[in-house]
């Protein structure tokens, strides 16, 4: 007998659910069961009283099937990114093993299962002359990703994630397998663009891919001296940007490891980022107007593969623990670099943020408006990290990013990017993450698809 918190669940039972997968199943204490509920972001400890590895779509729907008559809430994880609620007590579904990937290079689209990660669809599409629109890191899961919007490298050219899906099949929380496009099922087709998952647990989708195969991008470091200026400066480039680039400038404060080139540890930096999708003579020219500025300390733009998008942001792929916020953000004013620098460079070691990074929005992102994903009209996105060993650091990153927020006042919307979020923040914050129209629609579909919140561990829409 399984004793959970909503009851007791019979070995029969269980045994039946097992018979019944093509992937396996897990309850505390068996081998696998703690490498299943690991999660990427190790501030988050989660103990499931169940854990499904779905093998298939047939799988997701047993086990949903089993939760409902269970009593037990459902939770999902693809690669352990971007928890919101831990799913301690639920049946939480696993869709790792559930990772392939299908290219039309004729229809230039992929159909993308749950599980797949965004490595997993790089690759064929590059093969095929084509590239997703995946996000910074080529490790997290492409579903969950683009159900929370997806801002990536190409997004000023070509949009959001959410913004180039074609249909989702999901499985509602009553067990039926559907399709979800723009001529089917629509409302919830327009609620998981953007939305975020909880409204059905999604076993693939198909995504248009675009005629990308190379770009010129990289990082240029600047002095923390110089931080200013190179604001400044970053705002004034951006001013006529074209919409083949995507860029961002952040404040970066590396930590003394040794396993960093010596340059770059315990340093502080002003680091300004980019994409160009066009093509590498025109992103030279894009270039003078820092290169002939100021002599960058690094300078590593050029001409490279698609293949080579992750160098650009060098996201860790290594789990650790970390706290994440961000905000939709109106405009780049002098008063706002004051406070962003002096909020997140280094005055003390360790850092209370690794970095704190605003990426240019606009162009594609603000053309499309018929998703979930509502607030659009912002100028730019700001992303905040630092790293989280205790639950006091945790707390003590919470307070001082909310007083840097609070400090940058009216240069923010008020409006949150829900996939810079985690935890608490993202599961009561999602009304400030859409606009007050869609908001209500979001609970409209709630309410229709999931009337007893058996998906609870997404976003709030009560």
């Amino acid at each position: 007998m399984l004793k959970t918190t909503t009851g007791t669940i019979p070995n029969t039972a269980l045994m039946a659910l097992q018979a019944s997968l093509g992937g396996t199943l897990h309850v505390a204490d068996d081998p696998g069961y703690d490498t299943a509920r690991a999660t990427f972001n190790l501030s988050f400890d989660q103990y499931p009283a169940i854990i499904v590895t779905a093998a298939n779509a047939r799988d997701v729907q047993a086990a949903v099937r089993f939760a409902s008559a269970s009593g037990l809430k459902i939770a999902i994880k693809s690669t352990g990114h971007g928890v919101i609620v831990p799913a301690d007590n639920a049946l939480l579904l696993v869709t790792s093993r559930m990772n392939r990937v299908r290219v039309d290079p004729v229809a230039q689209t992929a159909y993308v299962e749950a599980g797949a990660r965004w490595l997993d669809v790089l690759g064929p599409a590059q093969t095929a002359g084509l590239a997703p629109l995946l996000g910074s890191s080529p490790f997290v899961g492409a579903v969950g990703y683009t159900l929370g919007g997806g801002m990536g490298w190409l997004a000023r050219k070509y949009g959001m994630a959410a913004d180039s899906v074609n249909f989702f099949e999901v499985v509602t929380p009553s067990g039926e397998l559907l399709r979800a496009s723009a001529t089917e099922n629509t409302d919830l087709y327009w609620a998981l663009r953007g939305g975020g998952g909880g409204f059905g647990i999604i076993t693939g989708m198909e995504i248009r891919l675009y005629p990308v195969t190379a770009f010129y991008g990289g990082n240029l470091y600047y002095p923390i001296a110089q931080a200013k200026a190179v604001f400044q400066h970053y705002r004034e480039w951006i001013k006529n940007a074209p919409d083949e680039l995507t860029s961002s400038i952040a404040v970066m404060n590396f930590p003394p490891l040794p396993q960093l080139p010596e340059p770059l540890r315990g340093q502080t930096f002003a680091i300004v980022r980019g994409c160009y999708s066009g093509s590498a003579a025109e992103g030279e020219a894009l270039l003078r107007h820092w290169r002939e500025w100021q002599t960058p300390l690094i300078d590593d733009f050029a001409a490279r593969p698609f293949t080579d998008i992750a160098r650009v942001s060098n996201d860790p792929v290594d789990p650790m623990p970390a706290y994440v916020t961000g905000a939709w953000m109106r405009e780049i004013t002098d008063e706002a670099i004051d406070t962003l620098i002096e909020y997140a460079a280094a005055k003390t070691a360790p850092a209370p943020l690794v970095f704190a990074e605003i990426r240019h929005a606009g162009g594609a992102i603000g053309r499309a408006n018929d998703s979930a994903l509502s607030l659009r009209d912002a100028n730019h996105i700001l992303e905040m990290v630092g790293i989280t060993p205790t639950p006091e650091a945790r707390a003590a990153l919470t307070s001082y990013t909310a007083a840097f927020k609070r400090e940058l006042g009216t240069a923010l919307t008020g409006g949150l990017y829900l996939n810079f979020t985690e935890g608490e923040e993202a599961r009561k914050g999602a009304r400030q993450g859409f606009k007050p129209d869609a908001f209500e629609r979001l609970q409209s579909v709630k309410r229709a698809v999931d009337p007893a919140d058996r998906l609870s561990h997404s976003y709030d829409f009560s």
